[in-house]
């Protein structure tokens, strides 16, 4: 079990091994077994990192990052955007859980992204919009997934005080397995 409490940079650097550790895995790495379930199901949830992930089937956070059942408190929503529902999981996160680290985890090959540059309608406008306005007129989606997660950042830092809540900004390489925290 992972200590309460944990600070933004051990989050962070616990988050950057499991990706280490996914890169050449074969199956899951976290611990998902009975007596890790039955745990977390007497004890509660102790995660040490927020995770906003697009919910493209190709990402899993879970997987990515090596993570147990109860260390990660992932939000998935397509084009990993932010709206008052992510900002008031991250909050709750923050507040009641203890998370000190929020990752917005865009990723290369984003659906979402590339209907915004598509221009296409429906209810999938709720997100092309939010993310038209993080890309502007760029058109390589992955400079595009890039601008799209900055301006997700920028949202969670603005709009949530939370004691001592640090967000970054991450690129998963859907080829590779590769997780960019240099944005």
């Amino acid at each position: 079990m992972q200590p309460e409490n944990m600070s933004a940079e051990g989050a962070l650097e616990r988050l950057k091994a499991g990706n280490s550790a996914y890169l050449n895995a074969r199956t899951g790495t976290g611990d998902v077994s009975p007596e890790k379930r039955l745990f977390t199901s007497k004890n509660g949830q102790k995660p040490y990192a927020v995770i906003v992930a697009c919910s493209d089937s190709r990402v899993i956070p879970e997987y990515i990052f090596s993570a147990d059942i109860g260390e990660l408190f992932v939000i998935r929503v397509a084009g990993n955007v932010i709206d008052n529902h992510q900002l008031g999981s991250i909050e709750y996160a923050t507040e009641h859980l203890g998370c000190k680290l929020a990752v917005v985890l865009g990723h290369t090959q984003c659906g979402a992204v590339g209907a915004c540059l598509k221009q296409n309608g429906g209810f999938v406008r709720f997100i092309t919009d939010e993310i038209r306005r993080a890309v502007g007129d760029e058109t390589d989606a992955v400079k595009a997934s890039i601008l799209n997660v900055k301006q997700s950042v920028a949202k969670i830092r603005k709009l949530i005080n939370g004691d001592g809540l640090q967000v970054a900004g991450a690129l998963y390489c859907t080829e590779s397995g590769k997780v960019d925290f240099d944005l």
